[in-house]
């Protein structure tokens, strides 16, 4: 199995995390967006979208959108739940990731870290500022009620918005004010087999 990603990208750290969490031997195939490798003609043949993470099954596959990709990978695994609602549940929040929490806490921090905060794009960085603490919000609440997002039990929900919260002072965000997110962070932070960004390797196997 290969995993096509850049590490420091949020969407594509999610993959990188279940895999260490479960163990899961893949090839870890690095990819640099900013030099325009996910444009070249080879890359869009495997994902036209010409966007990572993407996965590579072992029988020529492909699969992308970093949700899917954790939903498949979690499958017959204890963080993705059986029960019907459960499962509906830990949806609600990976689309909650993608539409209310990534489109301004990733953005804020692409623009910060990725291009340096450039004075064009300022406005718009403080202007994300508020979506993001809007989403960190209704994060604070849900994680006031229990250990992880659906309760007392870890599940991919979790590394959905695990990736992007957890660097989120890397977009402008404060997240002293949020006790119950920097306490749902330790308890990510502990699990046997995690993996930061920061230690896993760029590339390879694993």
């Amino acid at each position: 199995m290969k995993i096509y990603a850049d590490i420091k990208s949020g969407n594509c750290y999610k993959i990188a995390l279940l895999c260490s969490l479960l163990k899961i031997p893949h090839q870890w195939i690095a990819i640099d967006i900013l030099k325009g490798e996910t444009s070249t003609a080879e890359f869009l043949q495997k994902n036209p979208n010409g966007k990572i993470p993407l996965l590579e099954t072992d029988d020529g596959r492909f699969l992308s959108e970093s949700n899917a990709i954790l939903n498949y990978l979690a499958n017959g695994s204890a963080l993705l739940p059986d029960d019907v609602f459960e499962r509906a549940s830990l949806l609600q929040w990976q689309f909650f990731e993608q539409y209310s929490h990534e489109p301004f806490i990733a953005v804020a921090r692409y623009i910060n870290v990725y291009l340096g905060l450039p004075e064009s794009r300022a406005k718009e960085y403080e202007a994300l500022q508020t979506g993001g603490h809007n989403a960190l919000k209704v994060m604070e609440t849900q994680l006031e009620k229990g250990d992880f997002l659906l309760g007392e039990n870890l599940s991919i929900a979790d590394i959905s918005l695990y990736a992007y919260t957890h660097v989120a002072h890397e977009g402008g965000f404060d997240l002293s004010a949020y006790p119950a997110i920097l306490a749902w962070i330790k308890r990510i932070n502990s699990l046997p087999d995690y993996v930061s960004m920061n230690d896993f390797p760029s590339d390879g196997a694993t």
